[in-house]
Order: structure tokens, then sequence, then C-alpha cells
């Protein structure tokens, strides 16, 4: 039997990856992941909660802060160990394979397919702008199957198209897949900082809301505040699950999980004090969050420049999403990948392009998945259900870096965590308190979240005995 924190013995022969990305590819993928609708949807609560300008951005400023602590945790991991995975391996390493198997099936399951099937919705919603066919979710063909229907509308068929596209990209090798992520990734960053520089420049706003009364905070509305800012820092830890195919990693790990993740800080703060400039907080407080993938941004724009902004923010929408979408393709096959090798998903996943040297299966696999959560227009609910568990996780993984310091005091770290214990254990106790708080403000959804996570019990068994009878048959 095993160790806690032994690799679970493999079936199948152990393929390798290339390692050719560097530090900037590696913090262009953080960008991309994390740079979302959260960004765009998620100021308008915290301006409810904290109807203080200043105490409201104190409490992104303090998110970012936690994320950047989280991040240097990762940092240290992955040189630790440079695989493909990310928390995946860290959890397994410190805490047995099945804390790393069940981190892994929530990834595949809701985590990284679901947010790439919202993604490519938001894609074809956009189009929908100029292209009306593109976003009309008028049914076609319906498909009745016993749990769920699946529909074929034209926006549809618009989001598998670009899952499709950007599952071929990245398929075809790291040299495309890395040019267009840091195209998509820069396209991204220019947009925003052209916007608040607009914004600011020749905006019709007023610095004047920075210094408007605000209203009464209490301690427990700023700390609940958090709660949803870490949910728009998440993915701040995408650099790892690419670790394997990193060049240096002792050094470029590091670099590209710094890098990437003060920039996020620096724009998150940068667009709430463009959110502020184009209106009073209570106004930010009182956006209509509808169905619209980024209503604030539109809000904004639409005060800083006129309602005829909304087609070029429709069109910066589109990149922005395809940066995300893409780096999601790009990641999220890495944990699957890992998992099988150590036998612990199928075992097909584990298989690497002999020319392309990417984890086709594994790629397609997740894209196949995402693509019958666009046609069942389920994947809002996952995230929703799942949601905690990307914070628990991550929690774990950061707790992770405890155990590993205690049971291999003397293994070689390239980088080691700043502010460590501090740091860390702070990250850790504030991402038990919002599971505790997820779990008390909505048991509902957590109950659902913690049943489709424990739903891949069943399967850790079966996945552990073929890799045995595949070791014994070896």
């Amino acid at each position: 039997m095993s160790a806690p924190g032994a690799p679970v013995p493999s079936a199948t022969p152990s393929p390798s990856l290339v390692r050719g990305l560097g530090a900037l590819d590696g913090a262009s993928i953080i960008v991309s992941n994390v740079i979302g609708s959260g960004i765009f949807l998620v100021p308008a609560l915290v301006a409810v909660w904290v109807p203080d300008v200043w105490l409201m951005l104190g409490a992104w400023l303090a998110g970012g802060g936690l994320a950047f602590a989280g991040a240097m945790a990762y940092a240290e991991l992955a040189t630790l160990r440079p695989r493909a995975g990310g928390e995946y391996v860290y959890l397994r390493e410190a805490f047995g394979p099945a804390a790393g198997f069940l981190s892994g099936w929530t990834s595949f399951i809701a985590g990284f397919s679901g947010a790439i099937a919202l993604g490519a919705v938001g894609i074809a919603s956009y189009l929908g702008r100029f292209l009306p066919a593109a976003g009309d979710a008028t049914p076609l063909v319906s498909i009745p199957l016993v749990v769920v229907t699946l529909s074929i509308s034209p926006r549809t068929v618009v989001a598998l198209t670009a899952i499709a596209a950007l599952t071929a990209v990245h398929v075809l090798g790291l040299g495309p897949g890395r040019i267009v992520q840091n195209l998509l990734a820069g396209a991204k960053v220019a947009v925003l900082v052209v916007l608040v520089a607009l914004g600011f420049t020749i905006g019709d706003g007023s610095a004047a809301h920075f210094g408007a009364p605000g209203g009464p905070v209490t301690p427990e509305l700023w700390l609940l505040a958090l709660i949803p800012i870490m949910f728009s820092y998440s993915g701040w830890n995408a650099a790892t699950y690419v670790a394997e195919e990193i060049r240096d990693p002792g050094r470029n790990v590091p670099l590209a999980i710094a890098a990437g993740t003060a920039t996020v800080v620096v724009v998150y703060l940068l667009l709430n004090l463009l959110y502020v400039y184009a209106m009073p907080l209570v106004d930010l407080g009182a956006v209509d969050l509808g169905a619209d993938r980024a209503p604030i941004l539109d809000a904004a724009g639409e005060r800083l420049f006129g309602a005829g902004v909304g087609a070029a923010l429709a069109a910066a929408s589109v990149i922005m999403i395809s940066a995300s979408v893409s780096a999601m393709v790009l990641a999220g096959p890495r944990v699957y990948f890992a998992m099988a090798r150590d036998g612990q998903f199928f075992a097909g996943a584990a298989r690497v392009h002999p020319k392309y040297r990417t984890p086709v299966t594994a790629i397609v696999a997740q894209s196949i998945w995402s693509g019958v959560l666009v046609l069942a227009g389920t994947f809002e609910q996952l995230l929703l259900y799942t949601g905690f568990a990307v914070v628990t996780f991550a929690g774990a993984a950061v707790a992770a870096l405890f155990v590993l310091r205690r049971r291999e005091p003397a293994a070689p770290r390239p980088f080691r965590a700043w502010g460590y214990p501090l740091a860390p254990g702070i990250f850790v106790a504030a991402c038990a308190a919002m599971v505790v708080n997820e779990i008390w403000r909505e048991p509902a959804a957590a109950g659902a979240g913690i049943l489709l996570i424990a739903a891949g019990l069943p399967l850790y068994p079966l996945f552990r005995r073929r890799a045995a009878a595949g070791e014994d048959a070896g």
C-alpha cells in the first residue's frame, strides 16, 4: 500500500510534455484566466455591502493581497513539484491520492468545463450584437434525455464553434497555442488599459465621486464583501497547471505567478477607480446585473462616452472572453493528463500526441464535455454549486505547503513563499471562513456542490483497481 504522499502507480508509461513555455507565457495564462466576468459583475455587489469609496477600494486591495499570498505559496509548491496538474499534485502529495482525485474530478466536471461553456456562450451573446442570429437562443432541435434536454440553437452552434476552434489551436502544439494565448492576453490587457486611460482623460466622469460621503460600513459586511472579491481573483494559480511545460521552472514559474497576479491586482484596482469616476458609488451598486456578461463595463462606458460605445465594448468583450476560454482550454487538460498518468483517470487522457506533444485526448475530452454543458444549459448551475469547492481546494493546496515543509524539510526549494508562515496561514484561514460562510448562507447550493463532488468517489476505486491491474500485468 502506498504512503499518503506517494504517487499512485501508473498503468501506462509516463509520456513527457515539452518545456516550451517561458515566464511571459505563464503570466499571460494567469491574466487571461483571472480577468473575466467577475470584475464586470462583483463591484456592484461590493458597492452595496461597502458603501464607502475608500473602504470599498481597500477591500479590493485586501483581496489582491490574499490572492498574492496564495500565489506565492503555489509558486513554492510548483517549484518543489514542477509537474502538470497544479493543486491536484499538491493535494495528492500532502493529503493522499483521494484528495487529489476529488480536486481533479471537480475541475473536469465543472471547474474548467463549466467556465469554458459559460465563456463560449458569452462570446456568442456579444457577437449577437453584430450578427443577431449568433445570439439567437431559439431552439432549432431539442433532444430530451433522462435528466436534461440538449438544445441546439444558433447561439449554441456559435459557442460550440468557438470551443472547437480554440481546442484545435491548443492541440496543434505549444507553439501555436502560446502565440494565440499571448496575443489574446495582450489584447485583453491593452483594451482595459486604453479604456481606463481614455475614461480618465476624455470621459465624462467626475473626481467628486471619490469625495462623496459614504454610508456606514460594518466589519461584518466588509469581510463578507471579500468573498465575491476572492472569487473574482480566482485563477491566479493557472500557471501551475502547466509547470511541467515551463522552461527552468525554479525561476520562471515564480516569475510568471508573481507577474501575472500583480498585473491582475493593478488592473482590478484601476477598473474600480474608473467605475467610481464614471458614476457615484450608489449608482454603481444599483447597476442591473441582468443577463449581460459585463453590465458594469457597459454602464460605465455609457456614462463616460455615451450610448454609442456599446458596439466597441461588445467587440472588446469578445476578445477578452476568448482569452479566458483559451487559457482554460490550455490549462485544464493538464490536470486530467496528470491524473491519468497516475492511474486516477481514464488512461487515454495520458496520451501525448506524437507530433504536437500535447495531451490531445485530455484536451478533446474537456472540450466535448464543455460542449455538452453548452447544449444542456447547466453550466451556470454547476459553477454555482461548485464555486465554493474552488476556494476549498485552493485553501487545502496552500495548507499542503505546511505539510510538505514539515515532511520534507531538506528538499530543494528553488523558491520559498514570501511571508511564510503568516501570509499562507492568513490565506488558509480566509478560505476556511469563506467556505463556512457559503455553507451557512447558501446551504442548498453548497449541499448540491458537495454531492456533485462526492459523485466522483465511486469512480476513484475503479481507477485505482485498473491502475493496480495494469501494474501487475506489466
